[in-house]
């Protein structure tokens, strides 16, 4: 008898994380949505039962490795095997690099970064013992074509692009896949967790986020193809793809177009 694929998605009771657990469970996987808010991630779950998918709802913060380990091993008992594992929890920082301090670099990535390198320690536990599995990091398009007032942000998304391509090469040999999503910016909850040092970063956040047209679930089709491909990254929307090219080709241009950008933030 032919198991149905399992996936645990962090930071999944909401925006792209609850997004990815309903393309997930469309695609016919059975889904374990771990996420710190209890109320959300039970909801999600009853919205993928309406699906059809197997489900359940983790209480998990990825702060503490305790917490993924075992919600990791959860998913083995009850399922038997855990196939993608997907980092998708985060928080936001924006504001000028003078202006942050030094507990929001800390809060920042302690979560973004560290909470993924937690996830990925608890997956690939599991995943030896498989010989397969595929971990899916989540970073984002300032890690290709960083914006300013941004830093913190940007060096965290940048961290984790590193480490996905990194343990790419090194996993491969116990059968284990790699992929890195870098989505360009969209509507999600991240606002909600958002730390600026003064309102009008707060605004300017906001704006950025309304001024592109993409939205959770094509980032959440994107990466579930990815997945499907075994693509080591993907790039959802065409604004970041666009900016990611011209900072890798035309550095000097995009450099002046963000420095320009920069002279308009000061003011």
């Amino acid at each position: 008898m032919k198991y149905a694929p399992t996936v645990l998605i962090t930071g999944a009771a909401s925006g792209l994380g609850r997004a990815l657990a309903e393309q997930a469970a469309a695609a016919g996987y059975r889904v374990a949505v771990a996420d710190i808010h209890q109320t959300r991630g039970e909801e999600t779950c009853r919205g993928l039962i309406q699906l059809g998918a197997e489900t359940f709802f983790v209480e998990c913060d990825v702060r503490r490795e305790a917490d993924l380990r075992r919600t990791v091993e959860r998913v083995v008992r009850r399922w038997h095997q855990l196939d993608v594992m997907i980092n998708n929890a985060g928080v936001a920082s924006a504001g000028l690099f003078e202006a942050i301090p030094q507990e929001d670099w800390d809060w920042l990535f302690d979560i973004n970064v560290m909470g993924t390198v937690r996830g990925c320690r608890a997956a690939v536990s599991a995943m030896k013992r498989q010989h397969q599995g595929h971990i899916v990091n989540i970073a984002g398009s300032g890690a290709l074509a960083p914006r300013p007032a941004m830093s913190a942000w940007n060096a965290a998304q940048a961290a984790i692009v590193n480490l996905t391509e990194s343990l790419r090469s090194e996993l491969q040999p116990e059968g284990i896949q790699m992929t890195v999503a870098c989505p360009d910016y969209f509507r999600t909850h991240l606002n909600e967790s958002l730390r600026a040092p003064d309102p009008v970063s707060s605004v300017r956040f906001e704006r950025l986020l309304d001024s592109r047209e993409l939205n959770a679930n094509r980032v959440a089709e994107s990466i579930m193809r990815a997945i499907e491909r075994n693509q080591p990254r993907v790039t959802p929307g065409s604004e970041a793809r666009r900016a990611g090219r011209q900072n890798r080709w035309m550095p000097q241009r995009f450099q002046r177009h963000m420095a320009e950008l920069a002279t308009r933030l000061r003011r």
